[in-house]
């Protein structure tokens, strides 16, 4: 497995990512109908521009590689609330890799960057309902910071937490995951 940064002719693969991903994370909690009508070539122009319009190490994707192609990714930068803080806005992984480590070596890599471009603190937003989503952060050293909002998306109301994370901190208190790149860029 390698963790990159991600370039734009990798936007079509990102967003593959995204939707099977979605589609697999959020059934049951988000309507079937938004879920079945998501499409990556959708999605495809916004990652491209998004990876495009990055700044690293202050944001940026991250892509992990398998030799099977893009099998997951992870996008941060400044949080829109206060530019000093970190924000991980998602990480997806094919939902045929969950539980292989994927999510765990693009974490530690995202938070090894974040810490690199000198923030102090990142903080990332579950849908509450989502336990596999926050039994990963937990593990990872994320905790629920008592800050909480409501997201429609396809029509239903989504209860979202916020989790925050210092830097400069193991993302994984109990060792860091197998096989992980030192540099990610």
């Amino acid at each position: 497995m390698r963790i990159r940064q991600a370039g734009p002719d990798d936007a079509s693969a990102v967003a593959r990512v995204h939707v099977r991903s979605w589609q697999a994370a959020f059934a049951g909690l988000v309507p079937q109908h938004y879920l079945d009508a998501m499409d990556p070539s959708h999605e495809e122009s916004r990652w491209k521009s998004r990876i495009a319009g990055t700044r690293w190490p202050s944001s940026g994707v991250l892509v992990a590689e398998s030799e099977a192609g893009i099998v997951g990714f992870a996008s941060f930068g400044p949080s829109e609330e206060n530019s000093a803080i970190a924000e991980i806005g998602t990480l997806y992984a094919m939902p045929e890799v969950w539980g292989a480590g994927i999510g765990k070596q693009l974490m530690a890599a995202a938070l090894t960057t974040l810490g690199q471009a000198d923030y102090a603190q990142a903080v990332l937003w579950v849908v509450e309902g989502n336990e596999r989503a926050r039994r990963f952060y937990e593990a990872a050293g994320w905790r629920p910071d008592g800050t909480a909002v409501v997201d429609t998306t396809g029509g239903a109301a989504l209860d979202k937490l916020r989790y925050g994370h210092p830097l400069g901190q193991p993302a994984y208190p109990f060792g860091r995951p197998a096989s992980q790149e030192a540099a990610c860029s």
